[in-house]
């Protein structure tokens, strides 16, 4: 008997959301998903301090964004590994639907390898980022992974 192909899913996020990154993770793992999460998120649940700023050194000292570019490096790949990519978007500062800089980058690259990009909530409409979100042609879950591939 043939086996059923195990989907691969990288969920991508705002080091903010980490928390519901490892809660959504261990979700799709139930489900039958393989699960690729950002680094950062291991270390932060491995040393229980989910607070961002520990982690983003390059703030302090640009020396560090070599780590950063390491960190960038590592999910893309992680992103080109996937079936699809699922965007984790609470709010932040105020808005809804919260998309980043890095996200985005995430996204543009699962639409350039042709990969389904999920998005887990609707974006609001005050997203600076929006025309770009939207270019991609994401697909909406509107807060439930059950529509996923």
């Amino acid at each position: 008997m043939k086996s059923k192909k195990t989907k691969t899913i990288t969920v991508c996020a705002s080091a903010s959301f980490v928390k519901e990154v490892l809660i959504l993770e261990e979700e799709l793992k139930k489900l039958g998903y393989k699960v690729l999460i950002p680094i950062t998120a291991y270390e932060m649940k491995k040393k229980n301090d989910y607070n961002v700023g520990h982690y983003k050194t390059w703030f302090k000292n640009s020396k560090d964004y070599k780590i950063k570019t390491k960190l960038m490096n590592d999910h893309f790949k992680k992103v080109i590994k996937a079936d699809a990519i699922l965007v984790v978007n609470n709010e932040k500062r105020g808005l809804a639907g919260y998309i980043g800089g890095n996200t985005l980058m995430e996204m543009t690259l699962a639409y350039y390898f042709k990969k389904p990009i999920f998005i887990l909530n609707e974006i609001s409409n005050k997203l600076p980022i929006k025309e770009e979100v939207l270019g991609v042609n994401p697909i909406f879950l509107k807060g439930s992974i059950k529509n996923l591939l």
